[in-house]
């Protein structure tokens, strides 16, 4: 069965605060919170573990560049720390643009392989308590011998799971990760052809076990009395995650390369009306849950089937925070146990 959580990125950290503490109450089994250039997921997480008691929390994603492996890892106990063993670790190097503009990375090359020499280096330095860590690598060194007794991290291991979108991505997954954080745009057609194929090549290489790696979704979730208005939301938010240039193969691969098309050009011409036009209605039914409640509800059931786990995501760009906070509780409401 699939479990299901709530995304939380909109708002500062009282609502998130908020938004957890009612998810909690509800019911669900998960609370995620990621990054942005405003945003930090691990101060979002600690105020969302620090406040809870039951959910598990988890970044979705925290970046991957920007901290040293020893700041990633020391971040990370104490994040598990405070919510008594409830963090899931989910990782991203975000976009090449990102990566430079944002985080100063001069060797933005070979990503994958980045993620690949990273989180066995976390989990190495998950047990500095129990040994000194030295590390040579294309992306890391460190050369680390504690001169003190270290007292062990509350659990003897965390879940880290890696977000990937193209297949070499996705590989890595497959490879050193104990799960996969899927992108919100993830179709049923790229999960068989692409990302399912991707986490299977990269299982079989290290000798594991595809079937043990965690698939995390996120459903763009709207609901309105309007479902027009809903659809409207849901397909606003599709277009700003399908507007860069590097997901127009992706969606090619997923069926949707004539609007994926239509929405980069709209994007170029700054005009959101027809960005949202350009997301067909295959397109949003595809990757979001939007119209009435009844609609999202049976809809959500639909898409979660994909999923161990489904994270449930109010839709943001070009809506008011009342609308979002709004939808969010709507959508904790709608699916309470």
């Amino acid at each position: 069965m699939t479990t299901r959580g709530i995304t939380v990125l909109a708002g500062g950290l009282k609502e998130t605060v908020e938004i957890t503490k009612a998810a909690d109450e509800a019911g669900f089994e998960g609370a995620w919170s990621g990054e942005f250039l405003n945003r930090s997921a691990v101060v979002s997480v600690a105020a969302m573990a620090a406040a809870t008691e039951r959910i598990g929390v988890g970044t979705a994603i925290a970046y991957a560049v920007g901290r040293s492996p020893l700041v990633l890892a020391n971040d990370a106990r104490f994040l598990d720390e405070m919510s008594n063993g409830r963090l899931t670790l989910g990782l991203g190097t975000g976009t090449r643009g990102m990566m430079v503009g944002w985080h100063g990375v001069t060797d933005p090359d070979g990503p994958a392989s980045r993620m690949e020499e990273l989180i066995p280096l976390l989990r190495r330095l998950w047990h500095l308590h129990e040994e000194s860590v030295q590390h040579e690598g294309r992306f890391y060194s460190c050369n680390i011998t504690p001169t003190a007794d270290i007292e062990p991290p509350v659990r003897p291991e965390i879940p880290i799971y890696t977000a990937g979108v193209n297949a070499r991505m996705i590989e890595v997954a497959g490879r050193v990760s104990d799960g996969l954080i899927c992108h919100p745009t993830l179709t049923d057609q790229y999960l068989a052809d692409i990302a399912r194929p991707a986490i299977e090549k990269g299982a079989e290489k290290m000798g594991r076990d595809a079937a043990s790696v965690q698939l995390k979704g996120v459903i763009i979730t709207s609901i309105h009395d309007d479902p027009a208005q809903a659809r409207r939301e849901a397909a606003a938010q599709i277009a700003f995650y399908v507007a860069p240039k590097a997901y127009g193969p992706v969606m090619e691969a997923s069926g949707f390369g004539d609007e994926a098309a239509a929405i980069q050009t709209a994007f170029r011409a700054k005009d959101h009306d027809a960005m949202v036009a350009a997301v067909s209605d295959e397109m949003l039914d595809q990757m979001a849950a939007a119209g009435t409640l009844d609609e999202v509800r049976e809809r959500v059931a639909h898409l979660e089937k994909r999923y161990d786990h489904a994270a449930l995501y109010s839709p943001s760009f070009t809506l008011s925070a009342d609308r979002v906070r709004e939808n969010t509780f709507a959508i904790i409401d709608a699916f309470r146990r």
